[in-house]
């Protein structure tokens, strides 16, 4: 197997060994019955808030052990039902693990919800992973399609190294908005176009080099990352994940809504529409913004709005955590986050409790690792103290 690290323009290959994919579960394709795209549109104008500020863009994910829990949670039967999350593409491979009928966006960032508009439209023009992959960064592929018989490294390698093509870019661009604004129907403003227009900007420009920042997983990194028994599992690793997620997205069941999760509006809003139509919430995947929300002594109206979601005991929260906050139990030597689970009962019963005075106390606090540790929540352990 292939395995890029890609830093500062510079594509070093590691030869590996040749792992199998993690075998899941077969499970139903994405929904009975398409959601109607008035539909779609209707709740990505109306569930949406007013956009906030968030200090970084993120086009691109910066945890590269997303993979970590996904054995876990299918140990937990954490499956179908509704999804909830934030950021950007990371989401994408929870959903095709998790195999839920419904799914939503959230994030503060209106460019991070056109960004997923922009993912959409690429998914909605596209076939096969090839064609994602090409459409997503200009690229084109040739006549034969070659370069899509190979490996996902094999492929990953050509949209790296192939030639830049501005007229590629300007026509996809283009084509993109149109598809957005007239197959879509969810009207763009001119600010919405410039973001789209940056953010198509920015993946052809970077191309697999996009990161969150020096240092950070590359999107090439995150796409070929492994879990910790080494087997690939990205969204886009096995094609019939990928597949699953692009119906997801035709039947217009991956709905992106600008909201803060503490807020008022957005989480209400869909929660209000999951009880309505008899969805439950089996993932809410949070990343790291409940650091954010303790800062802004925001917390207490995510707590509230969590309370509003239609749950059942299996319904999980995933969590990303900084490795360098202090010393984790969970923590694993070589990456900069920590991925956990956590019961959302759990959590409503923990914070009724007051176990939650701060970050720290929440992140372990009755978490779920990875491994097999986990912090029974009937043995009423308390939080560990913060680290220097």
């Amino acid at each position: 197997m292939f395995k890029r690290r890609i830093r500062g323009g510079v594509l070093i290959a590691a030869l590996l060994l040749c792992r199998e994919p993690l075998a899941y579960p077969q499970q139903k394709s994405a929904a009975n019955t398409p959601i109607a795209i008035s539909e779609f549109s209707r709740m990505v104008q109306e569930f949406s808030e007013e956009g906030g500020y968030f200090q970084a863009d993120n086009f691109t994910s910066n945890e590269s052990s997303y993979l970590h829990v996904v054995d876990k949670l299918r140990e937990f039967g954490v499956s179908g039902g509704a999804y909830i999350g934030v950021g950007p593409e990371q989401n994408f491979t929870y959903i095709a693990k998790i195999r839920p009928r419904i799914a939503f966006m959230v994030d503060i960032r209106r460019q991070a919800i056109i960004e997923h508009l922009l993912y959409k439209a690429v998914f909605h023009l596209s076939h096969d992973r090839a064609e994602f992959l090409s459409l997503l960064f200009s690229k084109p592929l040739s006549k034969d399609r070659a370069e899509a018989e190979g490996s996902l490294e094999d492929l990953l390698r050509y949209i790296f190294t192939s030639p830049v093509s501005a007229s590629a870019y300007a026509d996809n661009l283009t084509l993109i908005q149109q598809t957005i604004e007239e197959t879509f129907h969810v009207p763009l403003s001119s600010s919405d176009v410039e973001s789209l227009r940056r953010i198509y900007y920015v993946f052809w420009r970077l191309n697999l080099r996009i990161a969150y920042g020096y240092g950070f997983p590359t999107m090439a990194d995150l796409i070929l990352e492994t879990d910790l028994h080494g087997r690939a599992g990205n969204y886009l690793a096995v094609e019939q994940d990928f597949q699953f997620v692009r119906e997801m997205h035709e039947q217009n069941r991956i709905i992106p809504v600008v909201g803060d999760i503490s807020g008022r509006k957005a989480v209400t809003a869909i929660a209000d529409y999951l009880r309505k139509n008899g969805h439950s919430v089996s993932a809410f995947y949070t990343s790291n913004v409940e650091e954010y929300l303790y800062d802004d002594n925001q917390f207490g109206g995510f707590v509230e709005n969590v309370k509003k979601l239609p749950v059942t005991e299996r319904s999980v929260i995933i969590r990303s955590v900084k490795g360098y906050l202090g010393q984790h139990p969970a923590w694993v030597p070589g990456t900069r986050m920590i991925t956990l689970l956590e019961k959302i009962p759990v959590f409503l019963d923990d914070y009724k409790a007051g176990l939650y005075p701060n970050y720290w106390a929440l992140v372990t606090t009755h978490y779920i690792s990875a491994g097999d540790r986990q912090v029974d929540p009937s043995s009423g352990s308390k939080a560990a103290q913060p680290q220097p």
